[in-house]
């Protein structure tokens, strides 16, 4: 019987690299965000405010109200029914609002992909790391093995060496009890 032998690391130079890499850039839970300039802040400002339903039941309010004064108003009508004035001033709302929108959208995905990248890298590192745990494993399994391996060899060898000795010795015995 052959010992078994111990096999080399499995992972590819590229995958060692890599797990360099990881190993050596900032973790995801203590990297830092990027920073935001002033116009970010007041795009992500302008957008949790035109965003959230206290805003949208405020302008629904004024709507009504604006709307009811200029159809039962009784001295004059600044914006009669087609409230031509009413739909410019939400055009222009809507078109001013709007660029602030995209721009938080724009940093939001920015910072999406950010935490992506770093749940990928977290993700590759975990499983390059799994995997040499895996080949510590067999590399102790198989030296486990091959430990064993010697140990019932030089146990056979003992066992051997006991059998001749008994034969011998039964020998020597049976010799003497014919010469008697």
């Amino acid at each position: 019987m052959v010992p078994p032998v111990i096999k080399p690391t499995q992972l590819s130079s590229t995958d060692l690299n890599r797990l360099a890499y990881l190993r050596s850039i900032q973790p995801a839970r203590s990297a830092k965000l990027r920073s935001s300039s002033r116009g970010d802040r007041i795009a992500d400002v302008v957008t949790e405010v035109v965003g959230s339903w206290r805003f949208i039941i405020i302008q629904s309010c004024l709507l009504i109200i604006w709307i009811l004064l200029n159809i039962i108003s009784w001295i004059s009508h600044w914006d009669p029914y087609p409230f031509i004035l009413l739909n410019l001033a939400l055009s222009f709302q809507a078109a001013y609002a709007t660029p602030f929108i995209l721009m938080s959208q724009n940093r939001q995905s920015e910072i999406d992909r950010d935490n992506a990248q770093q749940d990928l890298d977290c993700d590759i590192k975990a499983e390059i790391e799994i995997e040499l745990l895996h080949e510590k494993l067999d590399s102790l399994r198989d030296r486990e093995i091959a430990n064993l391996y010697i140990l019932v060899q030089t146990q056979s060898e003992t066992i051997l060496r006991m059998e001749r000795m008994i034969a011998r010795q039964m020998d020597m015995n049976d010799r003497s009890d014919r010469d008697i």
